[in-house]
């Protein structure tokens, strides 16, 4: 079981940066596929960003196209958090943004993929 806490969410103006933070219980963070989702009032959960490791300095990431150019996926295996930095904020980023591991080799496209979620960080974007 591994135990995912988001935090670093909160309300800012369109331009405006926020680095959200995944704390995990995971032993090693290169176990895992991490990513962020974030589901805004009414709409479906959808991916954010996804990352994996293929050694400690070494990874992958792919992002939503939203996203692309704004938002930074990364991780800290000394404190074993995984980071979402957001930058240029807009108005529609406005979510509860979710961490998420999944293990093994799925589709990390896929909500349903990932074993285990976080409790959720609300980000609101005004403008």
């Amino acid at each position: 079981q591994v135990q995912l806490v988001e935090s670093g969410g909160g309300s800012v103006q369109a331009g405006d940066s926020l680095r959200l933070s995944c704390a995990t219980s995971a032993r090693t963070l290169s176990t895992y596929i991490w990513a962020w989702f974030r589901q805004a009032p009414g709409k479906e959960r959808e991916l954010v960003a996804a990352i994996r490791w293929s050694g400690r300095d070494t990874f992958y990431a792919d992002y939503a196209l939203s996203v692309k150019g704004r938002f930074t996926i990364s991780g800290d295996y000394a404190v074993n958090t995984v980071f979402l930095q957001m930058n240029s904020l807009q108005p529609e980023d406005t979510a509860t943004y979710f961490c998420a591991a999944m293990v093994g080799q799925r589709d990390y496209r896929l909500r349903s993929s990932y074993d285990y979620w976080g409790q959720g960080t609300q980000v609101t974007v005004s403008s």
